[in-house]
């Protein structure tokens, strides 16, 4: 049976030209750090690498500095907050607050509860029934000090494009640092850290087609930095630890692949998106849409079956060979419904009843047509095996 991979969000293949060069690259050994010839050999393939990734976002080499993955690079950031040291420039006064949204990725959410309970203030701006957050929400919440702000750009769950360049403006007016994780956007959306002007920006291979443990984090110049890990010198003093040679030559042709077929790749994905949502609505009642095609990337569409579970649509149709999601993946096993479709205002029943699914480079018209042909069948027996229990199985 054919597989039919429609989860890209929760990760890609590695594109052929990545896993190319990583194979061309296996034999080199040597330590960046390491002053003889397999050494400067190493450093020279990786500083290449990090020219490639910041030429993506249209960074400094310099400015970019890599992580372990894009939760080590958010982590980094917040961690900030409990920095007050004068080595690191930053004298954040104890009354200053961290301001997010509700609808992040969990490595935010998470880090700012940790923070929270260690007694840091943190205000948590909602969104709108478009996944949109609320800017007057968040002008009302910088009233208070602010040492930092992290919207993310594109939600990992609904696809929704944010507003990051009037919510880095209020920020910046408030004297707020600002962050945004752009783990889902990077790639599939220009980003131009020149433009938007913000302080932090979070990019992960492997949502790339690019290596998984391996990601990067810009700073701007100039913006006051707090290292996570501490030991050594590498990564400019910001992040100790041998750096992943193998990983970060993957990730830098990860970056220049997109650079070439990102464009193309979003007319693509934007006719597919409307053929995937048209035969939805053609084949299959009582269902809500929570991506919407004016405010998101076009690789992701997010729907909510009523009377219906979505981890039993997502097993029904892995058995056909297609591969969803219902939601983050770093937040699967949980039964709980999603916490970015209840912040929308979405009932309880649509939540539980949600499908993600997020197209990529390899992703056809055939593929869509075959999710048309088996989703309506997955949901009708469904909510036939609802109805026979006697209504949801919730």
């Amino acid at each position: 049976m054919k597989r039919i991979y429609l989860d890209h969000n929760a990760t890609t293949p590695l594109h052929p030209e990545v896993r190319k060069s990583i194979i061309d690259s296996m034999d080199l050994y040597g330590n960046p750090s390491s002053l003889h010839a397999d050494g400067r050999e190493a450093r020279a393939l990786l500083e290449e690498a990090r020219g490639r990734v910041a030429a993506l976002i249209n960074a400094e080499p310099g400015d970019m500095m890599f992580v372990g993955s894009g939760s080590e690079a958010n982590n980094t950031v917040l961690s900030i907050l409990g920095c007050t040291g004068a080595q690191c420039g930053i004298h954040p006064s104890v009354e200053s607050q961290l301001v997010t949204s509700t609808i992040e990725h969990p490595c935010i959410l998470e880090t700012s509860k940790c923070l929270e309970n260690r007694g840091a203030s943190v205000a948590r701006i909602g969104v709108d029934e478009r996944g949109l957050l609320r800017m007057e929400d968040l002008e009302e919440a910088l009233a208070r000090d602010t040492s930092l702000v992290s919207i993310m750009m594109v939600n990992n769950e609904t696809g929704a494009i944010q507003d990051v360049r009037t919510a880095l403006d209020l920020a910046h007016r408030a004297g707020a640092l600002f962050h945004t994780d752009a783990v889902q956007a990077v790639g599939k959306i220009p980003v131009d850290v020149r433009e938007l002007e913000v302080d932090f920006l979070t990019v992960s291979a492997h949502k790339i087609y690019g290596p998984k443990g391996v990601g990067a984090l810009y700073v701007r110049r100039g913006t006051p930095f707090c290292p996570l890990i501490r030991g050594g010198h590498q990564e400019m003093g910001r992040r100790a630890g041998t750096e992943n040679t193998l990983g970060i030559t993957g990730f830098g042709i990860a970056a220049e692949m997109r650079g070439l077929e990102m464009e193309a790749e979003g007319r693509k994905l934007e006719a597919l998106n409307r053929r995937l949502r048209e035969g939805i609505i053609e084949r299959i009642d009582d269902i809500h849409f929570n991506s919407f095609p004016e405010h998101c990337v076009h690789s992701t569409l997010n729907v909510s079956f009523a009377g219906v579970e979505g981890e039993a649509m997502l097993l029904y149709l892995d058995m056909e060979g297609i591969e969803v999601s219902t939601g983050s993946a770093c937040a699967s096993g949980s039964l709980d419904p999603s916490h970015v479709l209840l912040e929308m205002g979405l009932p309880v029943e649509y939540s539980h009843g949600s499908l993600r699914i997020s197209m990529g480079r390899s992703t056809t018209e055939d593929d869509v047509e075959r999710v048309l042909e088996v989703l309506p069948g997955v949901v009708r027996r469904l909510r036939k095996m609802s109805t026979a229990w006697g209504g949801s199985c919730r």
